[in-house]
């Protein structure tokens, strides 16, 4: 089958990818200059005039990620050398928190959770026992939860030492919403899978190192080279085309099951029985308005659209900044976040690509406007990491980098009408909105193709 897929960011281009293996011809259309969608890399001055490249955003993965470090794998990435792999560490500035140690048996998933969190610092008896009580209930309970559940609601009884410095930290990031907004089920679905599932090994470790879920895996090059260049250079040798700079602003509906669209030149490309199937890989709110253009002939695409329109949004802040000083402990810290200190984490992108100084803090479901929060993210740091002469180089805020993942939240489903299909980070889906989400997302979009 001849497959228009609309998008190359990742959710985009694993689609692309799957549905080349498994047999169909596919074209992809990119609206901007670059791939990668939300997770792109950008070409920045540091404050001594050397040029160097960060991403639109700091972004990490975990070895829960099967599904995209597979994809990354099978179109050649080196994903033990482009990652680097840590277990999971939220420690502080001053060494207090929680880090886990760098082992997950197979045998007892979870132990090394439990092993960290016996070892956690600054935290009393109660602490610990009070997360040791509430992770045995949920693993009672199977990770399931009602539907309307918050996680605040499910870590009652839960100190409130451990709600500050792990629970808090540990959702944002994950789900980009804040605890008390944030859904139960979905958070219990990231542990369980996260925390809680049996260690892999990692095909490309000669030492046949193990993967655990909850290990971080922080990139060492920027997000464009790792997948999203991988995967065109892959599609382009299998003949799949990926166009960028061709802004689809229009489908119509032409006979049952094609589509003509009307691209940015104003000139129309009638695909009349060029494409058997067309996937929209674009932002919720970009596939809602294409799929309004279609006309009441295609059953339950403006219900699609309601449900696609509904989604609230939640931004992520990350602001770059340099110091001289900078010289972290581990290359991942926690920091301690409030109104005026927003920063929850700070990434050392010397430790992890070699850009001396160079600093990323992260800044989960944001408010406000760039200059406050650049300003008082540098005060954070300034403070909580004792640098004097840091400076902001550059501060990106993603004002709808994520869907809030509230408790019930009603998601779009794949299908939208015959031979067009969705695929995303928002789409239904167990898991909050993050790279696996989208891969995943993209891959069973390809799947559907045929079914």
């Amino acid at each position: 089958m001849k497959v228009l897929v609309i998008g190359a960011g990742w959710a985009g281009l694993a689609a692309a990818v799957e549905a080349t293996r498994l047999g169909h011809s596919a074209t992809v259309l990119e609206a901007a200059r670059a791939m990668g969608g939300r997770a792109r890399a950008l070409n920045v001055t540091l404050p001594d005039g050397t040029q160097t490249t960060l991403d639109n955003g700091q972004h990490i993965l975990i070895g829960a990620y099967s599904e995209t470090l597979a994809l990354m794998r099978a179109v050649g990435v080196d994903t033990g050398g482009t990652l680097l792999r840590l277990p999971l560490t939220l420690r502080y500035p001053d060494g207090n928190g929680l880090a886990l140690p760098d082992w997950s048996p197979s045998w007892f998933a979870g132990l090394d959770v439990a092993v960290g969190i016996l070892r956690a610092r600054g935290w009393s008896l109660w602490d610990k026992l009070s997360l040791l009580r509430a992770a045995d209930a949920w693993r009672r309970a199977q990770f399931a939860c009602p539907s309307h559940t918050s996680v605040a609601q499910l870590c009652k009884g839960i100190t409130l030492r451990v709600m500050a410095e792990m629970i808090d930290p540990l959702v944002v990031s994950a789900l980009n919403t804040p605890t008390d907004r944030a859904s139960g089920q979905v958070f219990l679905t990231v542990m369980r899978d996260a925390l809680f599932a049996p260690a892999v090994i990692d095909p490309q470790s000669a030492a046949g190192q193990p993967i655990a879920g909850s290990n971080m895996l922080l990139p060492r090059t920027d997000l464009g080279s790792l997948f999203p260049q991988a995967a065109t250079q892959w599609l382009a040798v299998q003949g799949a085309q990926v166009r960028l700079g061709e802004r689809v602003s229009d489908l119509q509906s032409l006979l049952k099951s094609e589509l003509s669209v009307l691209l940015n030149s104003g000139l129309e490309a009638d695909l009349t029985g060029k494409y058997d199937a067309v996937i929209l890989a674009t932002p919720a709110w970009e596939a809602a308005r294409l799929v309004r253009s279609l006309p009441p002939s295609y059953a339950g695409a403006a219900t699609w659209a309601t449900c696609a329109e509904a989604l609230q949004h939640e931004a992520i802040t990350t602001v770059y900044a340099h110091s001289a000083q900078a010289r972290l402990p581990h290359s991942v810290l926690a920091l301690r976040s409030s109104a005026q200190q927003p920063a929850q984490f700070v990434f050392d992108r010397q430790a992890l690509s070699g850009q001396k100084g160079v600093l990323a803090f992260v800044v989960s479901a944001s408010s406000g406007d760039t200059a406050t929060l650049e300003q008082q993210v540098l005060a954070q740091g300034r403070q909580q990491l004792g640098l004097t002469d840091l400076q902001a180089i550059k501060t990106i805020v993603e004002k709808r980098a994520t869907f809030a993942c509230t408790p019930g939240l009603q998601r779009p489903g794949m299908h939208i009408a015959k031979g067009l299909l969705a695929c995303g980070d928002y789409i239904d889906g167990p898991y909050p909105a993050t790279l696996e989400g989208a891969v995943r997302s993209g891959l069973a979009a390809a799947r559907a193709i045929s079914s």
